[in-house]
């Protein structure tokens, strides 16, 4: 019986079987967990029905993290449908391309909202939906971020201050919802090809950098990350709240 029999984990931004978001939802469900994937569009539904169908998960629809009218349809379907709801995975970040090329200093007003709007405020938006049904089975709250969001990386620009934004909001969340013991924290993986960090410029030059210099002599993949998030949400983490932890093979240790 694995660490998480019985329990219930919807888990937003599965875009491919390269997503971490998939490594993630693959691990939960080797744990026992019942899954629940999201899609937004028609391409990516298209993608992500025949992933769910891998591991028995519930596709419970699309849902845009801008709109609160589809975030509230989201969670009243899974109350219709599971009644109950123990891990909530938010992996889901974006921002405009020509945002993520040149000058941090020439990022455009709409550029800045957007990116901060769908990936760190949509994790508060999604946790306020689901608090209801988290705080019943006192779950668990995961989500994930880069070193980008302390360092500058080129490419990275305004998504490192929205990583930035999200990991405080981590922090935040997990007092407001701790008494309700809702536990609430990050996983900052190392570089990892997906189909997200394809569109920074430089991702072949991380990943080669990280290899060559991390403690492990490796990169680290989306199982590891998988793994992580398991203990996490599981027994093993039940008295962690409010962290960022990392995955990097060790890379962050390192001071140059």
């Amino acid at each position: 019986m694995g660490s998480l029999s019985g329990k219930r984990a919807l888990v937003l931004g599965v875009a491919n079987e390269r997503s971490i978001a998939w490594g993630i939802a693959q691990a939960l469900s080797a744990e026992g967990a019942h899954v629940g994937l999201t899609y937004v569009g028609d391409s990516l539904e298209r993608r992500v029905r025949p992933l769910a169908a891998k591991i028995g998960a519930d596709v419970l629809g699309g849902c845009d993290v801008t709109d609160d009218a589809q975030i509230e349809r989201l969670f009243a379907d899974v109350a219709d449908q599971w009644g109950q709801l123990d891990v909530l995975v938010h992996a889901i970040a974006f921002a405009q391309r020509e945002d993520l090329t040149g000058r941090f200093v020439d990022t455009s007003r709409e550029g800045f909202r957007l990116a901060l709007d769908v990936s760190a405020y949509s994790l508060v938006a999604l946790t306020r939906a689901a608090l209801p049904l988290l705080a019943a089975q006192q779950g668990s709250v995961l989500t994930l971020s880069f070193a980008g969001s302390e360092r500058v990386f080129p490419n990275y620009n305004v998504m490192g201050v929205a990583k930035a934004a999200l990991e405080s909001a981590v922090r935040y969340l997990a007092n407001d919802v701790g008494p309700d013991g809702v536990r609430v924290n990050a996983i900052s993986a190392g570089p990892i090809k997906t189909l997200s960090s394809a569109g920074i410029r430089n991702i072949r030059d991380m990943l080669h950098v990280a290899e060559e210099r991390a403690p492990l002599r490796r990169n680290v993949t989306t199982d590891d990350v998988g793994q992580l998030a398991a203990a996490l949400c599981g027994a093993a983490g039940r008295g962690i709240t409010g962290q960022v932890l990392y995955a990097d093979a060790g890379l962050s240790v390192l001071g140059v």
